[in-house]
């Protein structure tokens, strides 16, 4: 009787035993699973905050690139242009005869005339005539157009349902976005041929390339955006930002071609 009830105890106690170990086991379980779910969470911020920094240090250099070839084109191009023509118009134009007078008159007239055709320029680049003036359609496919005449490379593009303008910064965010990725294929992909085709999706506008050269996938993107290099494609994640577009690169399911896929709200999202 007396070792049943030893017994019964020394179950009692290794069952009581073994409940308190699982349960500090389990409460040790949950305290290092929540920091590594902290410590994953802190990381993942991290990266994020890094991701939100290499974007804004993109929009910065896109746009501090854009105010340097600006202040060199005026610099080195108009300054001199209108230096030239202060030269002709001196003071000592009042002591010449008349025939030298109109002769200066008319050289520095011509050098205004040029200058005044270089800040036009100037503002085109800032501003394409054909966006602000005909829209985005217009103006994508004055710019295939413009390629294809090249003659190295069989470009075309094709907009099946643009009949509402969305708003001009985003027809210009749009239009750079396009400008980038095609400079990207001519330059890096030895392309044959490159196709741009538009639709509408819902309440958003898709822009979709396709060329059959080198391309890159989603995954490439990713790690090129998160990296210290690939700065034309930092610019076109920070325009999108903007704007609240999306992009995804891909190869077709025959293997024979890349796809990009640009997506922009007509209208700006309801916070």
């Amino acid at each position: 009787m007396f070792l049943l009830e030893v017994s019964t105890n020394t179950v009692l106690f290794l069952g009581t035993l073994g409940m308190l170990v699982l349960t500090i086991g389990l409460i040790l379980f949950i305290i290092f699973h929540q920091r590594k779910v902290i410590r994953y969470q802190l990381q993942l911020q991290k990266m994020e905050e890094q991701q939100q920094k290499l974007l804004l240090k993109a929009s910065l250099y896109l746009q501090e690139q854009e105010r340097q070839r600006i202040a060199a084109d005026l610099h080195d191009d108009a300054g001199p242009l209108l230096a030239t023509a202060r030269l002709y118009l001196s003071e000592n134009l009042v002591n010449q005869d008349k025939a030298t007078q109109l002769q200066s008159i008319f050289q520095a007239r011509q050098i205004i005339d040029d200058t005044i055709q270089l800040i036009r320029s100037i503002s085109h680049s800032l501003m394409p005539p054909t966006l602000k003036n005909f829209g985005l359609e217009s103006a994508v496919n004055d710019l295939f157009h413009k390629i294809s005449g090249a003659g190295t490379i069989n470009a075309s593009s094709r907009f099946h349902d643009y009949k509402e303008r969305i708003k001009l910064d985003k027809e210009l965010s749009s239009f750079r976005v396009v400008q980038e990725l095609v400079n990207n294929i001519l330059k890096h992909s030895n392309a044959s041929f490159i196709h741009l085709t538009q639709n509408t999706n819902g309440e958003n506008m898709i822009l979709r390339i396709n060329h059959d050269g080198r391309g890159l996938i989603q995954e490439d993107f990713e790690r090129l955006n998160k990296s210290k290099t690939g700065m034309g494609l930092k610019n076109i994640s920070s325009r999108l930002k903007v704007i609240h577009g999306s992009i995804n690169f891909e190869k077709d399911a025959s293997q024979t071609y890349y796809k990009v896929t640009v997506e922009i709200p007509k209208e700006e999202p309801h916070e």
